[in-house]
């Protein structure tokens, strides 16, 4: 596994949230909102898609676990920012949310896109922020796709932390 450290800034996302056990169901969330980016021609080859599983399954009741399949917006002062406010009525869709992620450092661990080597990646990615000499910050856990890593074979799992 591959692990480096970023700082990101403040992202606009739109996203689909969906509550129930992590797992399948997050498949289909993340299929919901490829449609809907795909419909508004915000899908192209680098788009970063997010999957944000928002509660720790060991402590939240799987039917109460949030998980919020999300794509970056265009920042709303470009260009394609302004086109996209005026070309999608607000508040867009009923299923459709749009919020912020707020700036922070990340450990980016690149994993292969396979169900067993991300169940992995979630047993050790913590035990690597340790190593590394972060902590966990308060933020959730995000796995980040993109055309370009998926179609290598590729996912990132991104945790937030502090030094």
């Amino acid at each position: 596994m591959e692990i480096r450290f970023e700082r990101w800034p403040s992202w606009r996302i739109a996203y689909i949230r969906r509550r129930g056990p992590y797992g399948a169901g997050n498949i289909q969330t993340m299929e919901a909102l490829k449609g809907w980016a795909r419909a508004h021609k915000l899908l192209h080859h680098s788009t970063a898609i997010l999957g944000i599983a928002q509660d720790n399954p060991d402590i939240t009741p799987p039917e109460h676990c949030r998980y919020d399949a999300g794509i970056i917006l265009p920042d709303a002062d470009s260009d394609e920012g302004r086109l996209l406010s005026k070309e999608i009525p607000m508040p867009w869709d009923d299923h459709i949310h749009q919020g912020k992620l707020a700036e922070g450092e990340y450990l980016v661990c690149k994993i292969k896109h396979t169900a067993e080597h991300i169940e992995q990646a979630w047993k050790w990615i913590f035990q690597a922020v340790e190593h590394h000499g972060y902590r966990m910050d308060h933020k959730p856990v995000i796995e980040r796709y993109s055309e370009d890593l998926v179609s290598e074979g590729y996912c990132e799992l991104c945790v937030p932390v502090t030094g």
